[in-house]
């Protein structure tokens, strides 16, 4: 409740602060958008703790809104939903006001009238230039809300429980906390994505047969390391594992509003980011769980408890296997979800900062097992990373030492994260002419582990 009420102040001080300039000035500082991407998040925790598509949907339509806005008036980046050119108009208002209109579409009352955030930019603008500015910003919302009509991000779908087989996916609701026949995400599955086109565009490999070495090996290893009691894993990936839990789209806008900050991005960068971001981590979702419920394979917590079993004379069962956290995920697990939509998102921070760029992540607070579980502090709060790349696979390979996933789950759902990143920012958003070089960017190949 707390959350909620400070949200109409902090829509409110987004562009207060920021002084009037010509209708076409390409010269606009990114707080805007960081202070209207934390707010709209905090929304989003508020209502649902990020356990639905509509936190990263709506984020992804608000920033998008403020791209095709400012491209609008000023271009420089390919337009999503709005390609009219008003000249004529204050971008950052015309910006601010499709944000704030999208933001209300999917929010409600919850966020202030529109003319509220950005009273004060409005007081130097003549009445034609207002008039036009506010124009424009009800037509690009309206067009990016017309795109996303009926996208099915909150679909439901039919699943069919299987028999008991080996790698065939099972339920555990003891240790999921779920009600009997629960299945979740399903229906992401079925959404359509914001750029992939359909949500079956990239497919993984078959995971690996049961009576495989390949297979053999990831048992035994998530079964020693991503054990509760484990004495392989280490105080390090202990920490990692419990530090990684939070949500891709709370801590990688978290993230990226910090580097657009420190690295002095203007509002036209920091929308594209904000919004090739957002994108990304929703069309990996759509993507990973197609995947997921076309292989319906087993959580390790199936496997090691059911492995006297599974046909493969290599795994030795333990029925009273529980991983580090007591909490498994009520969905298949190949590939991992949370590897995927880590390394979309970091394939945006290297398209924007430069693969080689070095960054500090923080993440202070984390659910001790499940979601709605108490919170844990993590101490320390951070962790470093010398490139993005770094940080996508040690998301990946945090899956493992929690005990929720497979080796083989994590460097699928890593790769396929990239893939969808690449897709992304080759195709959506790209400058209108190629950019001048900037010397922030430390240039290097986005490679991951195979």
């Amino acid at each position: 409740m707390m959350t909620r009420g400070l949200i109409p102040w902090m829509f409110l001080v987004a562009c207060s602060h920021f002084e009037p300039s010509s209708p076409t000035s390409a010269v606009a500082g990114a707080e805007p958008a960081i202070t209207l991407n934390r707010a709209l998040l905090s929304m989003a925790e508020a209502e649902d703790g990020f356990l639905t598509l509509k936190g990263v949907r709506a984020a992804a339509m608000m920033h998008l809104a403020m791209h095709d806005a400012l491209n609008a008036v000023a271009p420089r980046y390919q337009r999503y939903a709005f390609f009219d050119e008003v000249p004529d108009a204050d971008p950052v208002v015309a910006a601010i006001h499709a944000a704030a209109t999208v933001a209300r579409a999917q929010f409600g009352d919850r966020v202030p009238a529109g003319v509220a955030p950005f009273d004060g930019r409005r007081a130097g603008l003549s009445p034609e230039v207002e008039a036009a500015s506010l124009r424009l910003g009800e037509a690009v919302a309206r067009a990016v809300i017309a795109k996303r009509k009926d996208d099915g991000w909150d679909g439901q779908a039919s699943y069919t429980w299987h028999p008991m087989a080996p790698g065939v996916y099972a339920e555990f609701r003891e240790h999921s906390g779920t009600p009997e026949g629960f299945v979740f995400g399903a229906g992401w599955a079925k959404a359509s994505p914001f750029m992939l086109g359909r949500p079956d565009r990239f497919r993984s490999p078959a995971p690996p047969p049961i009576e495989s070495q390949a297979y053999t090996r990831a048992f035994n290893e998530v079964k020693s390391v991503g054990a509760h009691d484990s004495p392989t894993r280490t105080p390090d990936q202990t920490h990692l594992a419990l530090w990684w839990k939070d949500f891709a789209e709370n801590s990688h806008n978290r993230l990226a509003r910090k580097l657009a900050r420190a690295e002095r991005l203007d509002l036209w960068d920091a929308s594209r980011l904000f919004a090739l971001l957002n994108m990304s981590v929703f069309d990996a979702y759509v993507s990973v769980f197609y995947n997921k419920f076309h292989f319906n394979h087993w959580r390790p917590y199936t496997a090691i408890r059911w492995a006297a079993k599974d046909g493969n004379p290599d795994t030795v069962p333990d029925p009273a296997w529980t991983n580090t956290h007591h909490h498994t995920y009520a969905f298949p697990s190949y590939p991992s979800a949370h590897g995927c939509a880590c390394a979309a998102a970091m394939k945006v921070v290297a398209d924007v900062f430069g693969a080689a760029t070095p960054f500090t992540m923080d993440t202070p607070v984390v659910d001790r097992a499940g979601p709605m579980s108490e919170k844990m502090r993590m101490d320390p709060p951070f962790r470093r990373f010398d490139t993005p790349a770094d940080a996508a696979w040690e998301c990946a390979m945090s899956r493992v030492y929690l005990g929720i996933h497979f080796r083989y789950d994590s460097i699928q759902g890593n790769r396929l994260g990239a893939k969808i990143g690449d897709f992304a920012t080759q195709n959506f958003l790209r400058p209108i002419t190629a950019p001048a070089p900037v010397t922030r960017r430390r240039e290097s190949s986005f490679r991951y582990p195979r």
